[in-house]
């Protein structure tokens, strides 16, 4: 590929922030793609740095590229996807990357599917973190817990009727947001049973350096946002559709966790969600495959 497609299927969109060190290895796994028909665009919120700015002005005519002030990453992604040309979204981060099937079996998927609005994969964690990520959709559940990925492939249409990802969302957790109000849309999902998406875990990223404490700021702020999905009816009648579905966890817990928001005073329900979040999903996956690496290597 050596030309930007004047027709594409998918659009990768690709928010960038100073952050270069492994934007060539995600620029080359969409590149690589076996799905052919791909724009990508990179969007430059605002890059300071000049390596960062200079491996921006080196990027290739088959490459996108969209600069604007520093807005932030949901502003990035919402200008990268407005100038997009796709039918399908693929939203990117700047130093994860894909399998070279990623695309063409989400999109099979999703086309299958003439009644699903978004696609996803399982996620294999890189860097810090290690192990596979298991993931279902479960919209009961995805209330209490970012339970999917960022790195859905949607239709375009559906970002035109969720208006984008809230650009208030400066602090994290945009995705969280986005994919609830895509769920009570109607949203149905098509999920590829592959760790095909590689997402990289490290101390210094927004979600790593994000305390519990903010993550259970921005949990009050997604409810106080939807309130008519956390009513206790509106609750119980998602609870009976979403029971017998996979989720993460038992489903009655979120209830308990609920009350417990309600009810206790902030600092406290604040340093249990910090104390609980030691044994989250993902670490406790990251704990076995460290161990399963370590039994192999022996």
């Amino acid at each position: 590929m050596t030309t930007a497609i004047s027709d594409p299927v998918v659009s990768v969109v690709i928010p960038c922030y100073n952050t270069h060190r492994y934007l060539g290895e995600t620029l080359q796994s969409a590149k690589g793609q076996s799905y052919q028909s791909i724009e990508i665009l990179v969007v430059d919120d605002g890059s300071t740095e000049p390596d960062t700015l200079h491996f921006l002005g080196e990027l290739g005519g088959e490459i996108r590229l969209i600069t604007q002030t520093n807005k932030g990453l949901s502003a990035a992604r919402n200008a990268g996807i407005r100038e997009a040309r796709g039918e399908f979204i693929l939203p990117l981060d700047s130093d994860d990357w894909l399998e070279p099937t990623f695309v063409e079996k989400l999109v099979c998927a999703l086309t299958s599917d003439a009644q699903a609005d978004f696609a996803f994969s399982y996620i294999q964690l890189e860097g810090e973190a290690n192990g596979v990520l298991v993931k279902h959709f479960n919209f009961f559940e995805q209330l209490f817990l970012n339970q999917l990925p960022y790195c859905l492939l949607y239709r375009k249409s559906v970002w035109k009727a969720l208006g984008g990802y809230d650009e208030t969302m400066r602090r994290g957790y945009e995705d969280w947001d986005f994919n609830i109000r895509l769920a009570a849309l109607g949203g149905r999902s098509a999920v590829v049973g592959e760790p095909l998406f590689h997402y990289r875990v490290s101390s210094s990223g927004m979600l790593s350096s994000t305390t519990n404490n903010v993550r259970g700021q921005l949990w009050a702020g997604i409810r106080k946002k939807n309130a008519d999905l956390y009513r206790l009816k509106s609750l119980f009648n998602r609870w009976a559709h979403w029971r017998y579905r996979p989720s993460t966890y038992p489903l009655w817990i979120y209830f308990i966790w609920l009350l417990a928001a309600k009810l206790l005073p902030q600092p406290l329900f604040l340093h249990l969600f910090r104390f609980l979040g030691r044994y989250s999903h993902r670490r406790r996956v990251s704990i076995r495959g460290s161990e399963n690496q370590k039994a192999t290597s022996v």
